[in-house]
């Protein structure tokens, strides 16, 4: 669904001029230590800020589209244009061997919103690769901190083929191609200089051969089975609007509920 022109606000949003950030930059100077107050306890650290105590965007629900996957590129539009840092890196949830939960964030590379699946790369042979081969199911959240807003999704994982991960992997920068070329990834390591070490081999490789794709390079794509938006509010009258899959995947057909905060 493409963003209206005026600040990339969905039908029914409203979006209010967010407020200057009191907080000093990262070029502020820092307080000499000797003048710094002691450290307090955790929960003294997190009463002095409230969460979502600035100005945010509403969520008229019954405005929403039938389906999940343009919201989601609506909202993501926004996110882009309200300049917040990083908005397409996700937090990617799987379950490990002994059924223990395993998150990480990653790269959001895609989305299919016709389809509604959510698309990414990892290696294969990482921890949520073979994860993923165990059990192919994740779920997938992303919070924008600076519109008070989440999307949650959850479903089941489809590996692409491998002529689709090799073309993927052909958009990728220089750096993030050497670093995928490097590998080895989660596995122990002695020190920064083996992985400097290594990183250089990798370069000399690429500059030999530009098409050059890392092992086991894969692109999976997360089939929704269940999205929940979440619009946050300092007052705590979140609008939560969940839609569930009533069909087979990659069909739009789906049901919306609207939910207690």
């Amino acid at each position: 669904m493409a963003a209206e022109e005026e600040g990339l606000t969905g039908p029914g949003e409203a979006w209010p001029a967010p407020e200057p950030d009191p907080r000093p930059g990262p070029d502020a100077r820092r307080e000499p230590a000797e003048h710094r107050p002691e450290p307090k306890s955790v929960p003294e650290l997190l009463l002095g800020r409230p969460p979502m105590a600035r100005p945010l965007p509403t969520f008229d629900a019954e405005a929403a589209p039938a389906e999940p996957g343009p919201l989601f590129v609506d909202w993501l539009a926004t996110a882009l244009a309200a300049g917040v840092p990083d908005p397409q890196v996700v937090t990617l949830s799987t379950v490990d061997a002994d059924g223990l939960p395993d998150a990480r964030v990653l790269v959001l590379r895609d989305v299919d919103a016709s389809g509604t699946g959510w698309v990414f790369s990892a290696a294969a042979d990482s921890p949520k690769g073979r994860q993923l081969a165990d059990h192919p199911a994740a779920a997938l959240t992303v919070y924008w901190p600076q519109l008070g807003r989440q999307v949650r999704v959850r479903g089941t994982v489809e590996r692409a083929a491998d002529l689709v991960a090799a073309a993927e992997f052909a958009t990728r920068s220089p750096d993030a191609r050497v670093g995928a070329l490097v590998g080895r990834q989660s596995e122990p390591m002695a020190s920064l200089a083996e992985y400097d070490e290594a990183v250089a081999v990798a370069r000399r490789r690429l500059e030999a051969t530009p098409d050059a794709v890392a092992a086991g390079h894969a692109v999976y794509t997360l089939w929704a089975h269940e999205v929940e938006y979440w619009q946050g509010d300092a007052q705590r009258r979140h609008v939560r609007l969940r839609y569930t899959r009533t069909g087979p995947v990659r069909t739009p057909e789906w049901s919306r509920t609207l939910l207690w905060p």
